[in-house]
């Protein structure tokens, strides 16, 4: 298949470009590069099968040729990020998600949309089902993200079910590995970074707020799946094994052999206290559940930003405050 892949220079966005590529498939990869970075498909640049655009998806899409599927990965997707890009994250969830559902329409396209538990909010139902439509502020810090993430999946549905497009809606859990920017304010990557920098680790509130974490290798085998073999109703894909964020910051110590300190402070406004998908319509559709432990995934990613680290690249991770909006 010939497939585009929007955001494919980001985090998730890469992994995604390299298990296409693995599969046989040719790929045009689009970034606008705001939050992506190109060294991570720098080894991409001789794949005649892999082509990459600069391009914001908020704008006119024009894609010459056949194009058989679409992922919809582009967006800021950390806390830093859709706070310094509130309007981009905005309308890359708008605007971008109504170009590429123009362009699955009119190629005839199949196309997946990433979409995130945050669609949940903070939620009052635990684990998080499918069905759960969520306790979301819309008007807080963290709504430019949450909202356009919902308007995504409300447009891509519209277009399912008024133009027949054969959509996938993929609702991802934090997911955590290599190529994560270093102060892109996630808490897995925060703790690496700090801990390898002999800085505190940040822990906001008390710590008994809980993740689960999802290894990239496994969120983006649910994803390929769900392609393959969903349906156009949304699928929760992510680790159901829960952790207090202090227990992940003992973790992540005990790893790295560090003796930062752990400082406290205020939790942002809106920060769910609990977040933990129920995967049972992944494992029943798609025969899908993660397989990778979570100190085994911890020890790859802290191999990865150690290497950042001896080419002087760690960068000390921003410290949100209360009317901040943080994504643990």
């Amino acid at each position: 298949m010939r497939i585009l892949v929007t955001g494919a220079a980001g985090f998730l966005g890469s992994h995604l470009t390299d298990r296409l590529l693995a599969e046989g498939h040719t790929v045009i990869g689009m970034d606008n590069l705001i939050t992506g970075s190109l060294q991570n498909i720098r080894h991409l640049e001789n794949d005649s099968r892999f082509e990459f655009v600069e391009h914001d998806v908020s704008e006119h899409i024009d894609v010459a040729g056949p194009i058989d599927g679409i992922f919809h990965f582009a967006s800021p997707a950390s806390p830093v990020d859709y706070l310094e890009l509130p309007i981009q994250t905005l309308k890359v969830g708008a605007l971008g998600t109504h170009k590429v559902l123009g362009v699955a329409k009119s190629k005839g396209s199949r196309l997946l949309l990433a979409s995130t538990s945050e669609v949940y909010g903070d939620p009052h139902v635990h684990p998080q089902p499918e069905s759960y439509w969520g306790n979301v502020n819309p008007i807080g810090p963290r709504g430019v993200y949450d909202e356009a993430k919902r308007f995504a999946e409300a447009i891509t549905m519209a277009y399912h079910r008024f133009h027949g497009v054969d959509t996938r809606i993929i609702r991802i859990f934090n997911t955590y590995g290599p190529r994560m920017r270093p102060g892109d304010g996630r808490v897995v990557s925060n703790f690496i970074v700090q801990a390898l920098l002999g800085e505190p680790l940040t822990l906001y509130g008390d710590g008994s707020q809980s993740r689960s974490f999802c290894f990239v290798s496994d969120l983006i085998d649910g994803a390929w799946r769900l392609f393959e073999r969903g349906d156009a109703d949304p699928v929760n894909i992510g680790n159901p094994n829960e952790f207090t964020i202090a227990e992940l910051a003992e973790l992540v110590l005990r790893a790295t052999g560090s003796s930062s300190e752990i400082r406290r402070v205020p939790l942002p406004t809106d920060d769910p206290k609990v977040r933990r998908p129920d995967i049972t319509r992944a494992r029943a559709t798609l025969d899908w559940e993660p397989g990778i432990d979570l100190a085994v995934g911890l020890e790859a990613t802290i191999e990865y930003f150690t290497e950042l680290q001896s080419r002087g690249e760690l960068v000390s991770p921003p410290v949100l405050t209360e009317n901040d909006s943080g994504k643990h």
